[in-house]
């Protein structure tokens, strides 16, 4: 059974920095491109950050220059700098483009 369990997420203020981590448990995660996927309130899930099994990484123009996407053998990550206001939303990893059922999200909420 697939599992994706995002965490790390929480309220700061504006400026702040926060790193997100994800598991995933039923998928042999070395051989999968992943990304990070944002839902503001509102609006359509869409992607941050991606990155290839060979560690290539793309961007939203959005968050390019502040967030950074990386992973290790078992976990996925987003290191998230300079937050604003915008960035608030529900924060998601999935495959890239996304294929897998959708974990439960982690809250990040950026305070101005």
């Amino acid at each position: 059974q697939v599992k994706l369990v995002e965490s790390g997420g929480g309220l700061v203020q504006a400026g702040g920095s926060l790193r997100l981590s994800c598991a995933t448990s039923g998928i042999a995660f070395s051989f999968y491109d992943m990304g990070w996927y944002r839902q503001a309130p509102g609006k359509q899930r869409e992607m941050v950050a991606a990155i290839t099994v060979g560690e290539a990484t793309n961007y939203a123009d959005s968050v390019t220059g502040r967030f950074t996407i990386s992973r290790d053998n078992t976990k996925l990550y987003l290191q998230m700098t300079s937050l604003k206001p915008e960035d608030t939303g529900v924060y998601y990893c999935n495959e890239s483009p996304s294929s897998l059922p959708w974990g439960q999200g982690t809250q990040v909420t950026v305070s101005s």
